[in-house]
């Protein structure tokens, strides 16, 4: 228990860190709840082959929760654009598919990985689309549309609190939206379906 406590406050100690370095990029002055990462978690797709693209995994609150929920390891993706957030993942995640990059350029960065990835069940997504501009968040939008399998879901938290699409989110059915109040600061959790 105590060696679980150590790692979080590591985790949250260089989250944090990250954030006093590069605000508009990490989004977020902590990792997220253990309730919001499993408000995102149960969304998993439900064919155990399917591969899930997690964007913006931080130090990997979400990415434990997906792997909690049944994920085989082997079977996720996760983009980070912080190389130091990402080699962190790499050494938490070793049969994960960790790659350092942004992930606007996702169909690059899954074209370069040593398996074939075609599509995938669920985009996971953690990146604050709202320090974006529209015009980023709608290509943003259209690659993860391309990369979905049919009926693939995208799930989005945002810290806007307010009823509505996320930003990008325009060719997509919402087919969930919930608050997570515990969470710092709260969010809402959308999820949308291709």
């Amino acid at each position: 228990m105590a060696k679980k406590l150590i790692a979080a406050l590591g985790d949250s100690t260089l989250f944090l860190r990250e954030w006093l370095a590069n605000p508009q990029r990490t989004g977020s002055v902590a990792p997220s709840s253990p309730m919001l990462t499993s408000a995102m978690a149960r969304w998993l797709p439900r064919d155990p082959e399917s591969f899930v693209l997690e964007l913006g995994p931080g130090t990997g609150a979400v990415t434990d929760a997906l792997l909690k929920r049944g994920l085989r390891e082997d079977r996720l993706i996760a983009i980070e654009h912080n190389p130091t957030l990402a080699r962190l993942l790499q050494k938490k995640y070793p049969r994960a598919h960790i790659v350092s990059g942004d992930a606007w350029q996702m169909d690059t960065l899954l074209a370069e990985l040593p398996v074939s990835v075609v599509s995938v069940g669920a985009v996971i997504s953690s990146l604050p689309l709202l320090n974006f501009s529209k015009a980023q968040a709608d290509a943003l939008a259209q690659k993860i549309r391309a990369v979905l399998e049919p009926r693939g879901r995208w799930v989005q938290y945002s810290y806007h609190l307010v009823k509505g699409r996320s930003r990008g989110a325009d060719d997509f059915r919402l087919v969930a939206s919930k608050i997570v109040w515990w969470n710092l600061p709260p969010a809402r959790v959308h999820v949308f379906q291709k």
